[in-house]
């Protein structure tokens, strides 16, 4: 039997009581993703940086398709009668959840507060002039192998459900999901993103020093003696 590794997506929670950890692995590794480099620009005129100045830092993007297929799942005793119950649902719906602010018993309450304090602060002069956030989207970490674990959010997703059981259960689908990652000042607050962000790095900087030794002999004769 072949053992390989599959990609994922897992959703973690950052206290106590929630939310309840949500995790989805790729059922297929797709063959191929893209993975785009936004350089901010540079302002010009006299607000302009010199060019040794930092300036915003890159935003790494992915796009991944997915696919996920029910009677894959029918060849797995335990698997077997949720596929054929519920298709693919499961993993569409916790694809899903990703995708949407965590909401809970939790930040009802918290909503239910945040309300009686603005209500009151506002008796006396009118509503606060600016609302404010109760809900937060989840925290993912993005596994792509044992070099890449990287926090991000998710900005877009694409669902083509293709065929259907006679309950009308989706039993294939593609999954089209774009991902951004976090910057580091955002995880400011997130041991784990830090975490998976700085090894990462690490692990990219260990390679470019491979890359250079590879590239020793090319690079001695790109000198002019």
């Amino acid at each position: 039997m072949t053992f390989y590794l599959r990609g994922a997506l897992v959703e973690y929670g950052s206290d106590f009581l929630g939310p309840l950890p949500n995790v989805v692995i790729f059922q297929f590794n797709p063959e191929s993703l893209s993975r785009t480099i936004e350089i901010p620009r540079r302002p010009t005129g006299a607000t302009a940086k010199e060019q040794t100045q930092a300036g915003e830092p890159p935003v790494e993007k992915f796009s991944i398709k997915a696919v996920f297929d029910a009677s894959d799942r029918l060849n797995v005793p335990v698997e077997v009668s949720l596929a054929r119950a519920l298709g693919i649902g499961p993993q569409l719906a916790a694809l899903e959840k990703m995708a949407r602010p965590a909401a809970g018993l939790l930040s009802g309450l918290i909503g239910a507060a945040v309300d009686k304090v603005a209500g009151l602060i506002g008796a006396g002069g009118g509503d606060p002039a600016q609302p404010i956030p109760r809900e937060k989207y989840p925290r993912i970490l993005f596994i792509w192998g044992p070099a890449r674990a990287l926090p991000v959010v998710i900005e877009s997703m694409v669902i083509n459900e293709l065929q259907y059981d006679y309950l009308l259960n989706p039993v294939r689908a593609e999954v089209t999901i774009g991902v951004a990652v976090r910057a580091l000042e955002a995880c400011s607050d997130d041991i784990i993103a830090k975490g998976a962000m700085k090894w990462t790095d690490t692990v990219k900087e260990t390679q470019s020093l491979v890359n250079l030794a590879i590239s020793g002999d090319a690079v001695v004769e790109l000198i002019p003696f």
